[in-house]
């Protein structure tokens, strides 16, 4: 089990059984922090349920969208009381009114004030639907499970650090070190900004969109399958820099060929978010718009990296020139 809690080093050897031993025991530890994740997630769905629920928009109201508005015209039947209730108030302190007639006014207005405290003040927010008689139990083990996996990445990617480690000499080791760590945080970086900056404004266009054309009802699976993998697709694009860092450190693409072709790779950008699920015209600007600035930053990155393997080059060419003096 000690072996699990540390990587094993470049230098030491191990048998076949020892790897498969190994790999049997990084596998249960993962297993068992994903159990674990897991359990809490599920103790908390409710609360995961109401993130996912925020990106919704309030009922919808108009002369067609009569399911969806019906929450919103009680809003404006609450307001429409509580305008007659002022009415009949100033009506009941009228002068010219007998007393008999001020106390009438003055009973209605009491009977309006209560008919609007019976009605919301707002409308609440638009909740999914389910049609099947599992369904909302196997959309909420479904969200459950993939907060879960979100909730256990950085522990999985370090067992498979740790495992494939051996097999690293010192030089990829100590890169592959910080990408391990960059890893985690540029996914949850760009899954927390889709969650924030992009789904709202695409769920309240692809919802809104011909709203008076349609009863608008929506499925919980399908609206929270939408939410997830769009979270999942802008996390995954946010590693844009560590992969084109990894291609450097291959010698594939240097920060001159990323600044040479930059339009090129602004269409690559519009064209992979094009193809993403669920992608409109709203959330292709909000999910190209921080890739382009992710793929400008790696420009500097890469040049930054470029000057300093030229200036490693140059120190050891001078290294051995001396060396050969």
């Amino acid at each position: 089990m000690a072996r699990v809690l540390r990587p094993i080093g470049h230098e030491e050897k191990l048998s076949i059984v020892d790897h498969l031993d190994e790999l049997r025991s990084r596998l249960l530890v993962s297993i068992a922090v994903l159990a674990v994740a897991f359990g809490v997630c599920f103790w908390q769905n409710q609360a995961l349920l109401n993130l996912l629920n925020r990106a919704l928009p309030s009922s919808y109201a108009n002369s067609a969208n009569h399911l969806g508005g019906l929450t919103h015209d009680a809003v404006g039947e609450r307001q429409a009381l509580l305008g007659a209730a002022r009415v009949t108030a100033k009506l009941s302190r009228t002068p010219s009114f007998s007393a008999p007639v001020r106390s009438e006014f003055q009973q209605l207005e009491v009977y309006l004030h209560d008919a609007a405290k019976a009605l919301p003040q707002k409308a609440p927010k638009q909740l999914p639907i389910t049609i099947g008689v599992g369904e909302s139990f196997t959309t909420t083990v479904v969200v459950v499970a993939y907060f879960a996996v979100l909730l256990s990445l950085p522990v999985l990617i370090y067992e498979l650090y740790a495992f494939v480690l051996p097999a690293l000499n010192p030089d990829e080791a100590r890169i592959a070190t910080p990408m391990m760590v960059v890893a985690p945080a540029l996914f949850i970086a760009g899954a927390v900004f889709a969650y924030f900056m992009v789904l709202p404004p695409a769920v309240h266009f692809l919802q809104g969109y011909n709203s008076n054309k349609f009863q608008i009802l929506v499925q919980a699976s399908s609206i929270y399958k939408f939410e997830i993998f769009t979270m999942i697709g802008i996390g995954l694009a946010f590693e844009v820099p560590l992969f084109l860092a990894a291609l450097q450190r291959l010698g594939v693409v240097n920060g001159r060929t990323l600044s040479g072709n930059w339009r090129y790779a602004a269409l690559i950008i519009a064209v992979l978010v094009a193809l993403l699920p669920g992608v409109d015209p709203v959330t292709m600007f909000f999910e190209t718009l921080p890739l382009v600035v992710l793929y400008l930053a790696s420009i500097v990155l890469l040049k930054f990296l470029d000057r300093r393997d030229a200036k490693r080059a140059a120190l050891e060419l001078a290294r051995a020139a001396a060396e050969g003096d």
